[in-house]
């Protein structure tokens, strides 16, 4: 039976402003909650939020996710991507609702030499990865009713302001500034937008195949690849050049492949991603109209 009622953590955050609005077209009632009502490092907090909003169904967004930050602040990374998804689950059990909790390519090495499927092993690089891996673990040992959501290379419309916005708008912004650019060249990624992401989650939220999925767009790009068709596709061309992770620095260490199968989501029958070129053509057309009304 499809839930009624949705309450999405992280409320401000540029996957839930795509994703609830979606929701409440397809019929869904949301409630949407940001760092201010609830604080899910905090179990009372949790419980307190979630009673009082009585949900059907609990999406929770919310993520520190500032990667090189987390290396010197490990104990907020644990509470927000470990302690936090531990909480979010052990309430969705007292009440028996579904829970949709997102992770990250970043718990994985990298080292393989093919796309990650869901039973690969994790093996994270760096604090942010291991928080999440260990929030990933939280959530599917205190509750059964789960959905975790691994994908990769987010970016949306409103983007990110947790992090200052997403890739396409820093290129765009580097661009309009007359920046001379450079962007890696050695980490394989596929680009996935938060419209294409939340189009899919809808479709498959009333089933009961709990478990870890990947679900990101379809191909794969080095971050250079993906702001050349940002380029291409936006008509401009500025001094634009490829460079090393190593020569770009940052604190945490970045995995080379971060591509991941939607092998799981495949088997149902229910992957409906599209290109990772189409998501961006799409996003460019939104994002024009966005700004127009903004």
């Amino acid at each position: 039976m499809q839930p009624t009622q949705v309450v999405v953590i992280g409320a401000n955050g540029q996957l839930a402003t795509d994703l609830m609005p979606r929701l409440e077209s397809t019929g869904f009632l949301v409630v949407g909650l940001n760092h201010s009502q609830v604080q899910v490092e905090s179990l009372v907090s949790v419980r307190g939020a979630l009673e009082k909003s009585s949900p059907d169904f609990v999406i929770n967004t919310s993520a520190y996710h500032r990667v090189d930050e987390c290396e010197s602040q490990s104990p907020k990374a644990f509470d927000v991507n470990a302690i936090g998804p531990r909480n979010v689950a052990k309430v969705c059990r007292e009440l028996d609702v579904p829970l949709m909790h997102f992770s990250t390519d970043y718990v994985f090495s990298g080292s393989k030499g093919a796309p990650y499927n869901e039973s690969d092993p994790v093996e994270p690089l760096n604090i942010y990865g291991l928080s999440k891996a260990a929030g990933e673990m939280a959530v599917r040992y205190t509750w059964r009713k789960h959905f975790i959501v691994r994908t990769t290379g987010l970016y949306g419309v409103v983007g990110s302001s947790g992090k200052g916005g997403n890739f396409v708008e820093t290129m765009l912004r580097l661009v309009r500034e007359g920046r001379q650019i450079k962007v890696v060249n050695d980490q394989e990624i596929t680009p996935t937008s938060t419209r294409a992401l939340s189009e899919q989650l809808i479709d498959f939220m009333s089933t009961e195949e709990f478990g870890t999925y990947h679900i990101t767009s379809q191909g794969q790009c080095t971050w250079h690849e993906f702001a050349a068709e940002i380029f291409d596709q936006s008509g401009l061309s500025p001094d634009f050049g490829p460079q090393s992770t190593a020569n770009a620095g940052g604190a945490a260490r970045r995995p080379s492949n971060s591509v991941l199968d939607n092998a799981r989501l495949a088997s149902l029958g229910l992957d409906q991603m599209p290109t990772w070129q189409e998501s961006l053509r799409t996003y460019l057309d939104e994002r024009a109209q966005y700004h127009e009304v903004s």
